[in-house]
């Protein structure tokens, strides 16, 4: 009981974080993005071919969060937006404090149309911790298996979106495209899926215009959350 009430205070502490950040969001039309999903799935790299075909498109910045080291960062860094890695020293997820305490990153970047948060590689904590987010996106990799929407259920049922990567890899693998939608379906109906490669480029220009979509949809007053169901591509 204890435990739970610790746990219930911290969520509690947390979301008043959040509804400050998202109210700070929402004064300045940035659209948050917060990016979840478990190690190796392609964040950064879906990240790197993101920023590259966005420059001198959108204003962009990039928080990202890990464990340990800058790597992500120093990743992201040549792409010419504001980066500022977050290191947790530990915990498997970020909270609203640690995004909180680079608002003055965030100011300095000026006035910004999208502000990416690359979450800690985890698919069970960052779940419950709102971050002031317009919308959490969830990345699944062909190379993890068709029922991870089925294992974890929390963040695929909280997704406003979801991304399956590394689709090149399809002829390599023993994946099925109609199972892992049919297991996304289950848990979360009608919820966005972009099928992508970042190393072919297939799916990425729907992931934008989904991109774009919640830009302009901040910047008159409104919160979009839908698209199409389903965005294929030829993978390869």
């Amino acid at each position: 009981m204890v435990k739970l009430d610790v746990r219930a205070n911290v969520l509690e502490a947390n979301d008043k974080i959040a509804a400050r950040l998202r109210q700070e969001w929402r004064g300045r039309r940035t659209v948050v993005i917060n990016l979840i999903s478990s190690p190796g799935s392609g964040k950064t790299t879906l990240l790197e071919h993101t920023l590259a075909r966005l420059q001198s498109r959108l204003r962009v910045a990039v928080l990202v969060g890990d464990v340990q080291t800058d790597n992500d960062a120093r990743r992201l860094a040549p792409f010419g937006f504001p980066v500022r890695q977050i290191v947790t020293a530990g915990d498997c997820h970020l909270e609203a404090h640690l995004v909180e305490r680079h608002l003055q990153f965030v100011e300095a970047a000026g006035g910004l149309d999208l502000l990416f948060i690359e979450n800690v590689g985890n698919l069970v904590c960052p779940t419950d911790y709102d971050l002031g987010e317009d919308a959490k996106v969830v990345l699944l990799s062909t190379t993890e298996g068709e029922d991870k929407p089925l294992k974890y259920p929390a963040i695929f049922h909280r997704a406003t979106a979801a991304l399956l990567t590394k689709t090149d890899l399809l002829p390599h693998l023993d994946f099925s495209l109609e199972l892992v939608r049919h297991n996304l379906r289950t848990v979360h109906p009608g919820v966005p899926l972009f099928e992508v490669s970042a190393r072919t480029g297939v799916g990425l220009e729907a992931w934008l215009d989904w991109l774009f979509l919640q830009v302009r949809a901040k910047c008159s007053g409104n919160t979009v959350t839908g698209g199409d169901r389903h965005v294929r591509g030829r993978a390869g």
